[in-house]
């Protein structure tokens, strides 16, 4: 495949703005965030004040005639799958970039800060059906493929249906890993109770956190006049008077009852989440989901 130069820019653009804001920003904030999958013995040593008696090694302490404590590292190697939804929704945007753009910048952003911790990173697309998975690796290479991939991916199929991706997810997944769900989590495939169990599943196995992505024009109709909207899912086209001033309230109350639902479900499933939205820096957001997190664990 050849590249065009104003991509290669593109993502040259998005590895030093993320690799500047790991290097910043989230320096030992992702390690305080995520812990590693278990303890690790690696020696003994001897008692002293204040250690944990629970510790204790009796065998070599009756040995050597006094006592001595375990000593345990973290297992820290994680990993980490992005799971970004690649329907048709995710071409829109009113500002400065499509959902989809921020879903790549973001997933950059965490998969960089993955990798300096030496944890392993894999991506998944998902539409109505999951389009492809590309197994989690280390490294930089590894990641700014994973970049690309988002940018240039073109799914066959333009539906959501968050379901399968999450099913497909737990049948990969051997082990305990952070599975971040990268979606603007509009559409019936969200709205539909179906998506609750596999979201329920999911959180209870791994480490599940939801990054809902939408851009502020989904919220409220403009007040324009006449206008042609289509589905960028269904394709389905349907031309509204924005001018109604009823109309565009309903619109703005079933939009915001919508993200209610959603961040109730959050809420019941245990599942920790950081809206974005597509005008917006998010790296202030992001950063405060690790402060705050690492600071509930500790």
């Amino acid at each position: 495949m050849t590249l065009s130069l104003e991509f290669l820019k593109k993502l040259r653009q998005i590895e030093l703005r993320t690799r500047k804001i790991v290097n910043t920003t989230f320096v030992g904030e992702y390690k305080s965030t995520f812990k590693g999958t278990g303890l690790e013995f690696v020696d003994v040593r001897e008692y002293l004040a204040g250690d944990d008696i629970r510790a204790i090694d009796w065998k070599v302490t009756a040995r050597m005639g006094r006592p001595y404590v375990k000593k345990f590292v973290e297992q820290r190697e994680l990993t980490v799958i992005l799971c970004v939804d690649a329907s048709g929704s995710g071409y829109f945007g009113t500002r400065a970039q499509f959902k989809l753009e921020q879903s790549a910048q973001v997933a950059a952003t965490i998969a960089f800060s993955a990798v300096s911790n030496n944890d392993k990173v894999g991506l998944l697309f998902f539409t109505d059906r999951v389009e492809r998975f590309i197994p989690a690796r280390k490294g930089k290479q590894h990641v700014m493929r994973l970049v690309r991939d988002i940018l240039l991916f073109e799914p066959r199929h333009k539906g959501t249906q968050p379901a399968a991706a999450l099913e497909f997810t737990m049948h990969v997944l051997k082990h305990r890993a952070i599975v971040f769900l990268i979606s603007d989590f509009i559409g019936p495939g969200y709205a539909s109770d179906a998506v609750r169990i596999p979201l329920g599943l999911v959180a209870r196995r791994h480490d599940l956190v939801a990054i809902p992505i939408t851009d502020p024009a989904e919220q409220e109709l403009p007040r324009v006049g006449l206008v042609d909207l289509e589905d960028m899912e269904s394709g389905e086209r349907v031309t509204v008077d924005t001018s109604n001033r009823a109309l565009r309230r309903r619109y703005q109350e079933h939009m915001a009852a919508a993200v209610a639902r959603r961040d109730r479900l959050f809420t019941q499933l245990g599942i920790d989440s950081i809206p974005l939205e597509t005008h917006e820096d998010f790296t202030p957001r992001l950063h405060k989901f690790f402060r705050l997190r690492a600071r509930r664990f500790h």
